[in-house]
Order: C-alpha cells, then sequence, then structure tokens
C-alpha cells in the first residue's frame, strides 16, 4: 500500500468520525442492514448493503430507488459512513441502497465495478421484497465513487465498454439519472496533475499504472448519447472543482442532458463533498437541488 493510501485511510476516517458525530439515524427513517450482495459471501466483509425507506411508506409500496457509491480514493470508506446521507435521502421519498464494495489496494480494478454490477443485479431480484420501483432508477456518487457511477452508466450504455469486463448487469436495470457529486470525473487529467493520485492509481491497478490502464477508468472516454441525465455539482472548497468544467464538455459533446451546479456559502468555502454533512444548510440544499432533479425525471 502506498502512502498516500495509507493517509487518506486514516486522515478520513478521522475526518468522517467528527463529520458525524452526535448524529442518529432519523426515526423516521426505516433502516435494512448489513444484506449480503454479490458471490453468496464469497467475499462477506465487503459485499454488504443497508436498504434505507422511509417510514411513513407502506413497505409493500414501490419507490424511486437512488444507489449511493461512496468516495474514499478507491482505498477508503464503506456504507456505514453515509449511513446518515442515504438516511436523508430516504427522507425525501426515496428507496436507497448503500453499499460497501472491496476497496484497493487489496482489491484491484475491476473489483469495484464488478461489486457495483452485483449490487444492479440484486436490485432486480428484490425488486418486490424492498419495494423498487425499476422503473426510476438513480444513482449518485462523489469523489472516486464519482468515477464508478460514471464508469457504471456506461457499462450500462456503451456496449464496448462493457464488453471490456467479463460480468454483467440485468437487463431490467437502467439509470434514469446520476448525480456527480464533487467527482473525479477524468481520473487520467486528475493523476497527471498530482503525483499521490498517481500513487492512488498504483494502488487500485495493483501495479504502475500506464496510460493504457488510466484509460479504463476515464470516464469521458465512454460517454455517449445514450447517457443517463446529470447532475454536476462542485464547491468554492473542493480540491476538484476543476473537474466541473471537464463533465459540462463532455455532456455537451455528447449531447446528454445535465444540470450543473456550484455551490457557495457566506461562512467560507465548502469543502470536498460537503454534501455529506448533515449539519450544514447548503447540504440540505444541494440534495434537495438533486433529488428534485431526480424527480422532474420522473
Amino acid at each position: 500500500m502506498s502512502k498516500i493510501s495509507d493517509i487518506i485511510r486514516t486522515q478520513f476516517a478521522s475526518g468522517d468520525a467528527a463529520r458525524d458525530a452526535g448524529l442518529e439515524i432519523p426515526e423516521d427513517v426505516k433502516r435494512y442492514s448489513d444484506i449480503t450482495y454479490g458471490d453468496k459471501g464469497q467475499h462477506p466483509n465487503w459485499q454488504m448493503l443497508d436498504v434505507y425507506r422511509p417510514g411513513s411508506v407502506s413497505e409493500d409500496e414501490k419507490l424511486p430507488v437512488i444507489v449511493v457509491i461512496h468516495g474514499g480514493g478507491w482505498v477508503y470508506g464503506d456504507k456505514e459512513v453515509y449511513r446518515f446521507y442515504s438516511a436523508s435521502l430516504a427522507e425525501r421519498g426515496f428507496a436507497v441502497v448503500c453499499y460497501s464494495y472491496r476497496l484497493a489496494p487489496e482489491y484491484i480494478f475491476p473489483s469495484s465495478l464488478e461489486d457495483t454490477c452485483a449490487v444492479m443485479n440484486w436490485i432486480v431480484e428484490n425488486e418486490d421484497k424492498y419495494g423498487f420501483d425499476l422503473d426510476n432508477i438513480f444513482g449518485v456518487g462523489d469523489s472516486a465513487g464519482g468515477t464508478l457511477i460514471g464508469l457504471a452508466a456506461s457499462f450500462l450504455t456503451n456496449k464496448d465498454y462493457a464488453d471490456k469486463f467479463d460480468f454483467k448487469a440485468s437487463d431490467k436495470f437502467r439509470f434514469k439519472g446520476i448525480a456527480f457529486n464533487c467527482a473525479a470525473f477524468e481520473v487520467k487529467a486528475v493523476s497527471d496533475a498530482d503525483a499521490n493520485m498517481g500513487s492512488l492509481m498504483d494502488d487500485l491497478m495493483g501495479k504502475k499504472a500506464t496510460d493504457k490502464d488510466l484509460e479504463i477508468v476515464n470516464t469521458g472516454n465512454y460517454v455517449t448519447s445514450a447517457f443517463p441525465p446529470s447532475f454536476l455539482m462542485s464547491a468554492t472548497g473542493d480540491f476538484l472543482k476543476d473537474e466541473l468544467p471537464k463533465m459540462t464538455e463532455v455532456m455537451i459533446r455528447n449531447s446528454v442532458p445535465f444540470t450543473c451546479k456550484y455551490y457557495t456559502s457566506p461562512n467560507g468555502d465548502l469543502g470536498h463533498v460537503f454534501h455529506c454533512n448533515m449539519k450544514l444548510a447548503e447540504a440540505a440544499e444541494c440534495n434537495d437541488d438533486e433529488t428534485q432533479f431526480f424527480k422532474n425525471l420522473m
């Protein structure tokens, strides 16, 4: 493991714990915890998910779905870190699926994408049990999870990209819309500009990452006109905010409908993935904007 991966695991965990201190899952949200997906327990410490639903809605009523893909530089994070964020989305009228996926360097790419496809298949298989409306599935991803939501959407809409891998996603699953939150979109460009990012990509690939390796996780390469409508956002203190114009250029070039938001605050800079901080009014604003974007697509 590279030194930067070690640092990320330590510092991100400390920061997330401070961010979430004192929070509890709202009483009006029902949480189904620690559900195994994927290879029937082959990776029990990784392939786990939670489902959140608004408690006021009957369990047999189907709801639109949001799939939450956590960030963490491909080397850190799990579903627990996003439990309060996921619950907040459920409060807005969605069935929310938040999952852990295999992390680098213990597991190299495409393990994270394979796990994402396994979650898609699990959602289809459990449509009735958890009240999933398969006609209205959405996805959100931030930071490295923003890379992954883009690659997942490309996997579903670009056969040439899907054919690079030996796993499949159900043809009953499609994203009606997705959101890129403070996303690492053009990974190759970020890596070229940041030596630490290069080390992270070495961890992700399990070797010294080449340009060819980076191309396969460079979302912009695989966006087509079939890509789902997208919500793009960043903020004043986001160290990935320069990705925002790259995303808009790719969407325009491929005629993909999108909404772009750049968030500010009178109290100073809003940091990377600020939307996950349930104590911020700006997080509530952003999450309202995104869920309304999804509702407008229904």
